[in-house]
């Protein structure tokens, strides 16, 4: 190998390294240069872009320069800016006690005693050392919020569509296209955001009849306030306490933020179970506001990707393919209140109550809740809503029971005035509990009990009073119970979920299920596995129930069959089906089977794309009815950095530019599937999490021939809602051996470095010119460097010869006294 010499030397002073050159094979002894490599960790001053790891936690890439810190320019020194000084995380007292260098821009890393910097050209990064002592609270998967970053200004655009046809045999047809998504803008910290639904459909069923609509359905900016550990929202939003039941409104809202905690302190995400009988629709909403949409395969299914700030009761509709509509509600389930000792957690909101026409809809109000963790295990908590003819007043306590769960109990009173009841007066109780047995492989994920006497009226109860001049289902009674349990030896696990409401007015509602799975062998068949559901369903007088059975059987690498039967309200149905994974992006299922209504077939197909999630299903009921659908899940997003279309995880949440230096078919990927980058080298992640460090790497193992990174991962916090940016130094062409001679025919001395325009690194000079080029692209420039400066440029040509560049000989043109050296960009610190 070209650089074998570095493995001779004849000894060690401090950092200097003394070559031994009498074991080089090298004709021209004199016409060598080593400097770079004979000090350890010295690096040529200038400026450049490096990967940052602060006890071997990685920073996002940042600008560094390097500076001589001796007279003979023997040593450099990195210097950190203030910026990026201000990410290491440095408790406020000690950064106090800092000293600077160079007029303030380079922090002297001695007035810390015991921090260490070092960098690596050959990795492209800095390593510092500090001692724990100096730092605020870290973890492996969590960053103090000084590490956090908003993300670069851009413009997003998310979208969920849903398209689907059906042709009934006994005559006429429906088509139905519908669609929500997030239109927003960055800048800075700040999330301006407006959300929108749309839906257009025509039928030839029933006369005919046709609808179309969009609406924008919301309009509101946000940003974090780290130093108050609180997100700050003005515009339209929902009313998100913990106490009160949510109604939109109209104002600003100033709420502590349990995402910026460290992830073993945040809250609890709700999450929908149920069982669809075809290929069905899912639409969850919240007062007309659609939160969740897709299509689901027939079976159990369970939705557990909601949003943690969703609160109070979900309407759910699951939409069969041959018309029918399942529909029932979903009180979402929060642990009981506890905080942790010392600390204070508070929800303000001010503002007005209004509807989907963004027109008020009641009187003005203030609300706030605070919840105070007064000792080891007790908590205190309490709220209020204050408006002209309505208010309500909150207070409980929480208690950490230890081994026997958590407990919390809270009591609220409301008064209202209404036009056509005059005052009305009631008090509501709620008793919450949690517990995980771990000596039973059981969880209580939650158990709760409210009672309200009949006078007793939430806001939303309220407002609804207002628009419709008359009280509606008022609350009497709601009991829910959410249960896990393993059965290990069996290897078996249950699932149950129980929600009972009565109401002083309305007809009970009921729902409960109950899923048992179990996976095992059966002889030389591994890995079999099994499940039975039972639920049922009792919604505004109608009673659901049904039973769900399924068994799958692996088969091949990536597939299995399985055999599932059900029966929901006296009707029974029988599926064989074949599902297999064709690679990382795509798979597909094969149905058919036999109900009371005759034989039905399906087809259901995945594919994760670059540009868009998409999934396609079509189905053919015997006698009744054929139907077509599809799903299509994307983005794009814009910034000063670079644009790209892509899939999307959470509508309207964090995600990641990656510039791979304009280099297109570049493979690279956050925690899921990979995306290769556009044709301008770049491409976004976007299942990545906010407060949360995430990963970007390259996927070293399906990168082009031509093309080499390098480095490969990188690692960052960003807030909600950011447009992360993060760039890899990739080398993109061609490579060969090639001789470089200087224009009176000598050549650059052995050890000389070859630089490309984006200052990267693509080539060193052995014997005789001779070096193996990396980065080969038709008439890119490049600068060799020897004796700590570029001295002299040469150019590809447009064309390579026919037999290709291998074993060619390139003319290196001098640089004159004056002459741009510089082959790295300025670097703002």
């Amino acid at each position: 190998m070209i650089l074998s010499y570095l493995l001779a030397f004849e000894g060690v002073q401090a950092e200097d390294f003394q070559f031994n050159l009498d074991v080089l094979d090298v004709a021209d002894r004199e016409n060598i240069d080593l400097d770079k490599f004979s000090r350890r960790g010295y690096i040529m001053p200038g400026d450049y872009s490096m990967a940052v790891y602060i006890n071997k936690q990685e920073l996002p890439e940042h600008p560094i320069s390097f500076y001589s810190s001796d007279a003979d320019g023997k040593d450099s020194e990195a210097c950190l800016g203030p910026r990026l000084v201000g990410m290491l995380g440095l408790k406020v007292e000690v950064e106090e006690k800092l000293t600077w260098w160079r007029e303030g821009r380079c922090l002297n890393p001695r007035s810390l005693p015991g921090m260490s910097i070092r960098g690596e050209l050959g990795t492209s990064s800095v390593y510092i050392s500090v001692p724990q002592a100096y730092l605020e609270y870290t973890a492996d998967n969590w960053d103090p919020p000084s590490r956090w970053d908003d993300g670069v200004p851009g413009v997003i655009l998310d979208y969920n569509l849903s398209a689907r046809a059906q042709d009934y045999q006994r005559g006429g047809n429906k088509r139905d296209l519908s669609g929500n998504g997030v239109l927003g803008f960055n800048y800075g910290a700040w999330r301006v955001r407006a959300d929108w639904q749309a839906y257009a459909a025509d039928s030839s069923r029933s006369n005919g009849s046709s609808s179309n609509r969009l609406d924008w359905s919301r309009f509101y900016t946000y940003r974090p306030l780290p130093e108050l550990g609180a997100k700050l929202l003005i515009g339209e939003d929902y009313l998100n306490f913990n106490i009160f039941d949510s109604f939109r409104f109209t104002g600003a809202s100033l709420v502590t933020e349990d995402n910026m905690l460290p992830p073993n302190l945040r809250g609890y995400a709700p999450e929908v179970t149920g069982t669809a009988r075809t290929n069905a629709k899912v639409s969850i909403s919240q007062q007309g506001h659609m939160l969740y949409e897709t299509q689901v395969a027939s079976g159990p299914f369970r939705i557990q990707d909601l949003s943690e700030a969703v609160r109070g009761e979900l309407d759910v509709r699951v939409e069969e393919e041959d018309g029918s509509v399942q529909e029932f509600s979903l009180s979402t389930a929060t642990i009981p209140y506890l905080t942790r000792p010392g600390a204070i957690r508070y929800k303000m909101a001010l503002g007005r109550p209004s509807n989907w026409t963004h027109d008020a809809a009641g009187p003005w109000f203030g609300a706030g809740e605070l919840s105070w963790g007064i000792s080891n295990g007790w908590s205190l908590y309490g709220g209020a809503i204050v408006g002209k003819d309505y208010g309500a007043l909150a207070q409980g306590m929480g208690r950490d029971l230890m081994q026997f769960g958590a407990l919390s109990f809270d009591m609220t009173q409301s008064r209202a005035r209404l036009p056509q009841e005059g005052a009305l007066s009631g008090s509501s109780y709620r008793l919450s509990y949690s517990k995980m047995f771990e000596e039973y492989d059981s969880q209580v994920t939650f158990a709760g009990y409210r009672f309200s006497e009949r006078d007793f009226m939430s806001m939303g109860d309220y407002l609804d009073a207002l628009t419709f001049g008359t009280r509606t289902q008022s609350s009497k009674e709601r009991y829910t119970i959410t249960i896990n349990k393993h059965f290990r030896n069996l290897g078996l696990s249950g699932y149950v979920n129980y929600n009972h409401d009565t109401y002083w007015s309305e007809p009970t509602r009921d729902r409960y299920s109950l899923t048992l799975s179990r996976q095992f062998d059966l002889g030389s068949i591994k890995n079999l596995s099994s499940s039975l559901t039972l639920y049922r369903n009792k919604y505004s007088g109608v009673e659901d129930d049904g039973i769900y059975l399924s068994l799958s059987i692996p088969w091949d690498s990536f597939g299995s069959v399985t055999y599932s039967g059900s029966m929901n309200q006296g009707r029974a149905s029988h599926q064989a089906s074949y599902y297999n994974r064709l690679n990382e992006r795509d798979s597909y299922r094969l149905s058919l089977g036999e109900s009371d209504s005759g034989v039905m077939t399906s087809g259901y197909y995945n594919h994760s794309g670059d540009s868009a999630q998409v999934s396609v299903n079509a189905s053919h009921q015997e006698g009744q009815y054929s139907s077509v659908g599809m799903t299509l899940q994307g983005g794009v997003t814009l910034t000063g950095k670079g644009a790209a279309i892509h899939r999307v995880a959470a509508p309207g949440g964090a995600r990641v530019l990656v510039d791979t230096d304009d280099v297109s078919g570049i493979p690279v990927r956050g925690y899921g599937r990979s995306s290769t980058t556009n044709h301008f080298g770049k491409a976004v992640v976007s299942d990545v999490s906010s407060y949360y460090p995430s990963k970007v790497s390259i996927d070293l193992t399906a990168m082009p021939d031509n093309a080499e990174a390098v480095r490969s991962v990188t690692q960052g916090t960003l807030t909600e809602g950011a447009i992360g940016y993060r760039h890899f130094e990739v080398v993109a062409g061609e490579k060969a051996m090639v001789t470089i001679y200087r224009v009176n025919g000598s050549t650059p001395p052995f050890g000389a470095t070859v630089i490309n325009d984006k200052g990267q690194d693509v080539g060193v000079v052995g014997d005789g010119g001779s070096v193996y080029l990396s980065g080969i692209r038709p008439e890119k420039k490049m600068v060799v460097h020897w004796n700590g400066k570029a001295q002299c440029t040469f150019q590809l040509p447009k064309e390579p010869p026919k037999n290709g560049l291998s074993n060619a000989a390139l003319s290196c043109r001098m640089l004159m006294d004056g002459e741009n050296k510089n082959t790295k960009p300025d670097i703002d610190l």
